[in-house]
């Protein structure tokens, strides 16, 4: 996304233009009303619709879900913000106008009404995608090229965006798990309508940056219209498309329109990576193209892999792990808030920052390799390595008995930071340094596509965690629920939600289920919408041994079906559920580190077809890390 140039503030303020400082509390403070919202949202999804601290229900896979769509559409809606800026508005107006979006939209989120919260995400996206890549590229606009400064200043802005993302775990986090969730949604938005207004009062100390560029610097870069139009006159690139294109009507029309509408937009993506493939005319441009499409690669694996940490693994610090202290805090007494460990990767990165980034440096001057894309795949692998302590923390828990230990999660975090500050801080800059520069705009919106995609993976892979739902009906009247199930009749009165724990295990080939308290046999009262799936657990339970004697666990959560005519419930085995999460485990760590081993496998090959381009800039090399670092590693 372009700047205007020649954008030099004239006051400064220990060294640093004023316009830094705004900059730098706009984006604190909108990162605090992200990153807060970011960690109560999936507990605040699953969690049951009765109790003093109402969710809304959901299974986790409906979670998780719905979390990966979410993340997914931030990162993509940075591309019509772009657009938006570089041929509309500019950078400044366009982050103004985010920000307004954001306090409507974290406003909207503290009513509760189903509307609210639909309307409020919604406006988020929309605004995240106006204000974040724009007011990045706003700080490298307040310094002159080639300013020593360049890169103290992308550091201090960094540390805005670190700082508000640790200190919205801790109170955001511990305002919705504690008092209210729209409470903690109500704390986001105003921490963003603060960013807000102080963007506002600095419009004085940003005049000379993030304006609309001219006619002329607009009209540079790549035409999509012109492309696309090229695309008809491009037999090979036409046919390509046109089978994406069919395939994803057809998911459209007659799978899912949601997923159909994702493939369609992969697929205009796609077109466009193709065509500019056709239309570079150098060699060695080409080759280098092609090195960057396996960097889009590895920003999706990354992406699918980490942003566990705002679904699963929040539901998993939150469900399944002990976070019992020995001792006493202030507010929250002896159990730490499940949000909280998601402040662990923003303390990390502010730890650990400065420390690797000196590693590379130190063994870019001992001649050792050090390029970005053993960088990225290196950070991939040590992410990777990180789910090892989640698989460890799946397999201490055992139902209604004992929970993972914390320093699983601590352990798994400091090894996904770590991948991350490897790999996050040099994506988005090796990718600009390959790309033509007729396309580099169009490369970083794809940058942004893969970023998203990453993200949709991330949910993906948190619902295959969980399964397929079991489900099933209340098959009796309430009132024997009550008397059979210890169930209070005001629960059924006021239509709210309730679960039921019971033991599961085979006898003489039968399925059993037993009520844990009373004893009572839990499938008199039920009925299964979906055989096929309670025979393949009968075969699972046989073949793992569930006996009487050692039974295995099973809670029915029920809920008001759409109609609101009766009870349908989600039929969760618990120790089945936990060795699919060991495996979703397990199975991140083998893939993310052959992927990253194989890239680095690749190494030689790969560089020689950068022809030398790292090798031309390694005297940039620091300024643009601090700068990428904002841009990539704060997921949005």
């Amino acid at each position: 996304m372009a700047t205007a140039k020649n954008r030099v503030p004239q006051k400064e303020l220990f060294g640093h233009p004023i316009g830094l400082y705004i900059l730098f509390m706009t984006e604190m403070w909108e990162r605090f009303s992200y990153y807060g919202m970011r960690a109560i949202l999936v507990l605040y999804l699953v969690s049951a619709t009765t109790g003093g601290n109402a969710g809304l229900g959901w299974t986790r896979a409906e979670a998780l879900a719905l979390y990966g769509w979410y993340t997914m559409l931030v990162y993509v809606a940075s591309i019509p913000g772009g657009m938006i800026a570089d041929k509309l508005l500019g950078q400044k107006k366009t982050v103004l106008w985010g920000g307004v979006v954001l306090v409507a939209g974290h406003g909207i989120l503290a009513v509760e009404q189903m509307w609210a919260f639909y309307s409020g995400l919604v406006l988020i996206i929309i605004g995240v995608g106006m204000l974040k890549a724009n007011i990045s590229t706003m700080v490298g606009g307040l310094y002159k090229p080639g300013d020593i400064r360049r890169d103290k200043g992308f550091t201090i802005f960094y540390i805005g965006i670190n700082l508000g993302a640790l200190l919205s775990s801790l109170i955001v986090g511990y305002v919705g798990e504690n008092i209210g969730w729209h409470y903690g949604f109500g704390i986001a938005g105003i921490a963003m309508a603060l960013g807000l207004i102080i963007y506002w009062w600095g419009q004085k100390y940003l005049t000379n940056v993030g304006n609309l560029l001219s006619k002329a610097e607009r009209d540079e870069g790549a035409s999509l219209g012109n492309m696309f139009s090229d695309l008809l006159k491009s037999p090979l690139q036409l046919i390509i498309t046109s089978v994406l294109m069919l395939g994803s009507i057809y998911y459209l029309i007659f799978e899912s329109i949601p997923y159909g509408l994702l493939f369609i937009f992969l697929t205009l993506v796609t077109a466009l990576m193709l065509m500019v493939y056709k239309e570079i005319t150098t060699q060695v441009m080409k080759d280098r193209y092609v090195v960057m499409v396996l960097s889009f690669l590895l920003v999706v694996v990354f992406w699918g892999a980490f942003e566990q940490a705002g679904g699963l693994m929040n539901i998993y610090a939150a469900d399944k792990t002990d976070r019992t202290l020995s001792f006493s805090l202030p507010l929250i007494g002896n159990e730490v808030p499940a949000t909280w460990f998601q402040s662990l990767n923003a303390l990390f990165i502010i730890i650990f920052g400065v420390i690797i980034a000196n590693f590379w440096a130190r063994r870019k001057l001992k001649n050792k390799e050090a390029s970005s894309i053993f960088k990225m795949a290196t950070g991939v692998i040590i992410m990777g390595l990180g789910f090892i302590f989640m698989a460890f923390a799946a397999s201490e828990y055992v139902p209604f008995d004992s929970k993972g230990a914390m320093y699983w999660l601590l352990l798994a975090y400091l090894l996904h930071t770590i991948g991350e500050l490897c790999s996050s801080p040099v994506a988005l800059s090796f990718i600009t340094k390959l790309a033509p520069v007729k396309y580099a705009s169009l490369m970083m919106g794809v940058y942004f596509a893969a970023t998203g995609l990453g993200n949709k993976m991330a949910g993906v892979i948190g619902e295959f965690s969980q399964g397929d739902p079991i489900t099933v009906e209340l098959a009796t009247s309430e009132t024997q629920i009550s008397n059979h199930f210890l169930i209070d009749n005001s629960i059924f009165e006021n239509k709210e939600n309730f679960s039921i724990n019971a033991q599961i295990y085979t006898e003489n080939g039968d399925l059993k289920v037993v009520d844990m308290e009373t004893g009572e046999p839990v499938l008199d009262y039920l009925n299964f919408t979906n055989k096929k799936g309670i025979n393949d657990m009968k075969e699972t339970l046989a073949e793992e041994g569930a006996t009487a004697q050692d039974p295995y666990h099973v809670m029915v959560k029920f809920r008001q079906n759409d109609e609101n005519t009766g009870y349908v419930g989600d039929f969760i085995v618990d120790e089945v559920q936990t060795d699919r999460e060991f495996s979703t485990f397990i199975g991140i760590t083998i893939f993310t580190t052959a992927f990253g081993l194989i890239v680095i496998f690749m190494l030689k090959p790969l560089k020689r077809l950068t022809h030398g381009v790292e090798d031309e800039e390694v005297e940039m090399r620091e300024q643009e890390q601090y700068e990428i670092s904002d841009t990539e590693s704060d997921k949005m």
